[in-house]
């Protein structure tokens, strides 16, 4: 595991993700689900790699089910980047690293 990447949860989602004042990439994951296990370590890469940059956090849906209702979360795994606590982008499926890494660095500049 790596300690990079933030454990979203229910009670922490406003102060870590939404008013973090950081460009946040979350990952709507489950542990039954395959190809979140699949997005796992790409995730883990981003975090190490926007360390100090942007904030990148997994949220496992079965466990705080509030946070993924508010946001629509219907498959997963899905992927949100948040600016100034607004959803600015959306990713759905294991995507490649490279395309959350675009995604990521037009919000970040």
């Amino acid at each position: 595991m790596s300690d990079n990447y933030v454990a979203a949860t229910d009670k922490n989602f406003k102060s870590e993700i939404l008013d973090s004042g950081q460009v946040a990439l979350v990952d709507f994951w489950a542990t039954w689900c395959g190809p979140c296990m699949m997005l796992g370590p790409v995730i883990e890469e981003l975090a190490a790699e926007y360390a100090g940059k942007a904030v990148v956090a997994k949220l496992n849906v079965d466990e705080n089910p509030a946070t993924a209702a508010q946001f629509g979360i219907r498959s997963i795994p899905s992927l949100l980047i948040f600016k100034n606590g607004q959803v600015v982008d959306q990713l759905l499926g294991a995507v490649p690293k490279n395309q959350i890494s675009k995604k990521m660095d037009l919000h970040i500049a």
